[in-house]
C-alpha cells in the first residue's frame, strides 16, 4: 500500500488552476523533496495530503484512505506537519506548548521531555515562547511535528531560522526517522541542504508537474554535463576537448557529458602540467534550474 497516492489530482480556486492533474505514489520510508517557485502548487499539494482541502478533480489517498473522509481524525494522528512560519501562544512555556499539542493529538505526555531534549530545547523548556528566537521557535515546531511518532511527516521550509550546526543536526534527524520507517515530504528553497537526504524529487511549476524521479534519473533525462575544474601551468588539452573549455579564476572549466566522464578523466590525469583537478557532478540546483527553465522556454 502506498503511504500517499495522488491520481490526476487537481485543485481550482475560483476558476484558477492551482494544481493540474498531479500523479504521485509515495511508499513507506521514502523521503520526497517537493520543490517549486512561490505559487508553483507546493502548499496546495500539502493541504490535499493533510486533508485540509478536497481536490476539485482526481483522487487523494493517505494510508489508503480519503484524508477528508469519515476516518480523517484517525488518519491525522499518524501525520506530523511543520509549516514554514510557526506561531505559538507567546505566554506559554515551551514545555506547556508541547504538552498542549500532545493532549490535542492524544499522545503520551512522556514524549514531551524526550522531544525537547532531541531538538535542543530542554534548557529553555520553562521559558515563555515570547523569549524564544526564531530558530528556537522552529525547533519547537519540529518537536510538535514529531509528537506521536508520525508515519508521515510533512515539513515546509523546516530549517528556516536554524544556524548551520542546527541545520545539520536536523537533517541527521531526518535520516534517523527514515531509517525507522517514516515517510517524509520536504519542501525547501535551500536545495543544497536537502540533496543528500531525499530519495526522489518532485518539481512543480505553475501548478504543473515538471519532473519527478530520483536525482540520477532526472540528471540523465536532462543530460546535464559533468564539470571539471583544472589548474596547472600552460595546460594543453587535447583538441577534441578544447572546444568545451572556458577560462575561470586562473584555471580551466571543462564540461562533458556523463557518458564521457571516465574517458575524459583518463586524458586529463595524463596531462604533464596538471596541478589540481576538481570534479563537480550535476547538483539538485542544476536539475531544478534545468526543468524550471525548460517550462519557461516552452511557453
Amino acid at each position: 500500500m502506498n503511504i500517499v497516492e495522488l491520481q490526476q489530482a487537481g485543485k481550482n480556486y475560483q476558476g484558477v488552476e492551482a494544481l493540474k492533474s498531479i500523479d504521485l505514489n509515495l511508499q513507506q520510508g521514502e523521503v520526497l523533496g517537493l520543490f517549486g517557485h512561490n505559487g508553483a502548487g507546493k502548499t496546495t499539494t500539502i493541504k490535499l495530503i493533510l486533508g485540509l482541502i478536497k481536490p476539485t478533480v482526481g483522487q487523494v489517498r493517505v494510508f489508503g484512505d480519503d484524508p477528508t473522509g469519515d476516518n480523517a481524525h484517525n488518519l491525522r494522528k499518524q501525520l506530523g506537519f511543520l509549516q514554514e512560519n510557526v506561531s505559538f501562544y507567546q505566554q506559554m512555556t515551551g514545555r506547556e506548548v508541547l504538552s498542549y499539542f500532545a493532549k490535542l493529538k492524544g499522545c503520551d505526555n512522556k514524549q514531551v521531555s524526550h522531544l525537547l531534549e532531541e531538538v535542543g530545547l530542554d534548557h529553555a523548556s520553562m521559558r515563555r515562547v515570547k523569549t524564544y528566537s526564531k530558530g528556537m521557535r522552529q525547533r519547537l515546531g519540529l518537536a510538535q511535528a514529531l509528537l506521536g511518532k508520525p508515519k508521515l511527516l510533512l515539513l515546509d521550509e523546516p530549517t528556516v531560522g536554524l544556524d548551520p550546526i542546527a541545520t545539520q543536526d536536523f537533517y541527521q534527524g531526518i535520516a534517523r526517522l527514515k531509517a525507522q520507517g517514516s515517510t517524509i515530504i520536504l519542501c525547501s528553497h535551500v536545495l543544497a541542504g536537502v540533496e543528500k537526504y531525499i530519495d526522489r524529487a518532485l518539481i512543480l511549476g505553475q501548478g504543473q508537474l515538471l519532473a519527478e524521479g530520483s536525482l540520477t534519473t532526472l540528471t540523465e533525462k536532462a543530460d546535464l554535463p559533468v564539470t571539471f575544474y583544472l589548474q596547472g601551468s600552460n595546460l594543453q588539452l587535447p583538441a577534441d576537448l578544447d572546444a568545451h573549455t572556458f577560462p575561470i579564476n586562473g584555471g580551466i572549466k571543462l564540461q562533458v557529458s556523463q557518458q564521457q566522464k571516465m574517458a575524459v578523466l583518463k586524458q586529463l590525469v595524463a596531462l604533464p602540467t596538471l596541478e589540481n583537478i576538481d570534479i563537480q557532478m550535476p547538483r539538485l540546483e542544476d536539475i531544478y534550474r534545468y526543468y524550471t527553465n525548460d517550462m519557461e522556454r516552452s511557453q
